[in-house]
């Protein structure tokens, strides 16, 4: 049978069950749990640099109000991480390439920020959709704008998750059918296609972390806003 490139996003079933729920647990179960011992082995270590200077680098153009949510916003990112990075295995599946996941994410987390705004400072929260020094004609049509730019933020969060690595996975298995392909054919155009595909792997390893980085680090600027 014919299978689309698209059957990889599929979300998974056995027995006409779902796996989502495993697939969105399995990453806990992986991470290193903390000893009582003094001293930890390299693992443990490792993460905990990690762990402190990603909070450091949250944390720098907040104030102290924003500084409650580090714990939200830390175990968000390695979350996203691990579930980007363990889709690039063979014969795994990525929840985060889900829009309706990633917008789950999204769409609560931007709301909470929404809503202390309002509720910590409400004149500021909508002084935002108002730039200081507009002309009089143009207020009504400038506050449409900004109140549309508002509500498309956690779209833009999903979206940008969603299409990054949608689009990565596409390539690489693309040219992993190319290589395939061409291997009984042309051996050394498949082999350089070969190479291709390793340098490829190597980016979408960064591109998973990165947009991890970039949907935790956008959700701080928004919340930057509001305290």
């Amino acid at each position: 049978m014919t299978l689309s490139f698209f059957d990889q996003f599929m979300s998974p079933t056995f027995l006409g069950l779902p796996l989502m729920v495993f697939a969105l647990t399995l990453p806990w179960i992986l991470y290193p749990a903390p000893t009582s011992r003094w001293l930890n082995n390299r693992l443990l270590a490792l993460q905990a640099w990690f762990i402190n200077r990603f909070t450091q680098q949250l944390l720098l153009p907040l104030n102290l109000g924003g500084h409650k949510w580090a714990l939200m916003f830390t175990s968000l990112m390695i979350f996203l991480i691990s579930l980007n990075m363990l889709g690039l295995l063979p014969y795994t599946f990525t929840p985060t390439t889900q829009l309706s996941l990633n917008m789950g994410f999204a769409i609560p987390l931007w709301l909470a920020t929404v809503i202390i705004g309002m509720r910590n400072q409400p004149t500021a929260a909508l002084g935002h959709l108002l730039p200081e020094g507009t002309p009089v004609p143009l207020i009504p049509v400038l506050i449409i704008i900004e109140t549309i730019s508002l509500f498309i933020r956690p779209l833009a969060l999903g979206v940008r998750l969603t299409a990054n690595l949608t689009a990565g996975h596409l390539l690489i298995q693309l040219i992993a059918t190319a290589a395939f392909v061409l291997l009984p054919m042309m051996p050394t155009v498949a082999i350089l296609t070969s190479i291709v595909l390793f340098l490829l792997t190597l980016l979408e390893v960064a591109v998973a972390m990165i947009q991890a980085y970039v949907f935790v680090l956008l959700l701080s600027l928004y919340l930057q806003e509001n305290v």
